[in-house]
């Protein structure tokens, strides 16, 4: 018997943009369009005005049973649109995807609930959906009420519970109602904190109880922690499949370029209702020359080069620092360097420096965004960058630092009293 869960091979997905449909009305409309349609030479869809977005590309990568498998990518890679495909919810273009097991899904929010139902019948809808008893159901019943925290709200319609809980409850029937595969997209982010480690907590239960489990996620660290294998999407095909620690390294790079700098006219992290507005982002040295790994307590500089329209009145500009899994090492933006009217020109470079990166050795990413007041940005792109912490001596005692100590370096010194 083989030890695959699921086998891709060669996977293409295109959809068509722009392609409409002529309307007709009339029966006489029918014959001449008939009639045209037989006349007219054969065209592309690209001679109709329409173009055909590839999603995926020749994916093909293996997942074996009991396995704990992440893929990550930019938005934009083709991760959910993948995911699509796994789980039925949409046919390649091109290829297959061969799926050993039951499977459970959580993609978007909402997906496999039927809104006018309550918490209590969409529970017992989906585990029917996975082929389960009714007594398989109800034997799971408490614990998935337990773990989504919902019992108050169990029978009401779902269409009026919050996002969160109806990620709450979605992932504690797809995760308690043992599929032998579960699936799960980017949902997680919609909980809180508290809530996305209950779920790694148990996808790595689930992985340890001989489950497949395929996990799409933009925390680094989930993946870290969760899998021993990765895979890396990029514009729909597969730039590196294998593990964990290397697939980081690969989307770090990618996400930072190869000198330190970054073209952000185009960049995948550009966030929804943004103006476009920021063109390049470098990291440098003191002496201004491209770098993207540093020691602890060097210099470390951010030129960051925007074009806004003329008549575009902005407050600051700014950094946000972030590990890979998500956590907030701090923000610097030029509203806390100059005294007010807060201000900055509409187009020009900003240069951010800070003396001493009191950083722990690491992978690390850079937001930048340009804002029009304290609530409002203008541009905002995240993870637009990133760089390297390495390990070193920063206190010139022979003790080196590593990622074991944390995120933040503490310069200080200490004193034995006698």
């Amino acid at each position: 018997m083989s030890d695959i869960a699921i086998k891709a091979e060669h996977l293409s997905k295109r959809y068509m943009i722009g392609a409409r449909r002529q309307r007709i009305n009339t029966l006489g409309e029918l014959f001449t369009h008939t009639v045209s349609g037989f006349f007219k030479t054969r065209s592309t869809p690209a001679d109709e005005g329409t173009t055909l977005l590839k999603a995926l590309d020749d994916v093909s990568f293996e997942v074996k049973k009991g396995e704990a498998f992440a893929i990550v990518g930019h938005n934009g890679s083709g991760k959910s649109t993948l995911l699509k495909i796994l789980s039925r919810v949409t046919t390649p273009s091109a290829g297959r995807a061969n799926i050993c097991g039951r499977v459970g899904s959580l993609l978007e929010v909402g997906t496999g609930f039927h809104p006018e139902l309550t918490g209590r019948e969409n529970i017992y809808l989906n585990g029917a959906i996975l082929g389960m008893r009714k007594a398989e159901i109800a034997a799971k019943f408490d614990e998935i009420v337990d773990f989504s925290g919902v019992e108050r709200f169990l029978d009401t319609p779902v269409k009026r519970y919050s996002s969160g809980m109806y990620v709450r409850l979605a992932f504690g029937v797809a995760a308690h109602l043992e599929p032998e595969i579960l699936i799960v997209d980017e949902v997680l982010a919609v909980g809180d904190a508290a809530f996305q480690t209950k779920c790694l907590t148990k996808m790595g239960d689930v992985a340890r109880g001989g489950q497949t489990v395929l996990l799409v996620t933009h925390n680094l660290g989930f993946i870290a922690n969760l899998s021993k294998r990765a895979m890396v999407l990029q514009r729909g095909q597969v730039k590196f499949v294998g593990n964990s620690s290397a697939a980081i390294g690969a989307y770090l790079q990618s996400a930072a370029g190869n000198k330190g700098s970054c073209d952000l006219r185009g960049h995948a992290g550009r966030q929804l209702g943004s103006t476009p507005s920021m063109t390049s982002v470098r990291i440098t040295d003191k002496d201004g020359l491209d770098k993207q790994s540093f020691s602890a307590g060097g210099e470390w500089q951010l030129e960051l080069e925007y074009a806004c329209k003329s008549d575009v009145r902005l407050m600051s500009a700014g950094v946000f620092i972030s590990s890979v899994s998500g956590i907030g090492v701090g923000s610097f933006d030029t509203f806390m360097c100059f005294p007010p009217p807060h201000h900055i020109p509409s187009s020009g470079m900003i240069r951010f420096c800070i003396p001493e990166l009191l950083l722990c050795p690491g992978e690390y990413f850079v937001s930048v965004g340009l804002m029009l007041d304290q609530q409002h940005a203008y541009d905002q792109v995240t993870r637009a960058i990133s760089f390297s912490v390495e390990t070193n001596d920063l206190y010139g005692t022979g003790h080196m630092l590593t990622t074991d100590h944390g995120l933040c370096v503490f310069k200080g010194t200490a004193e034995i009293v006698t």
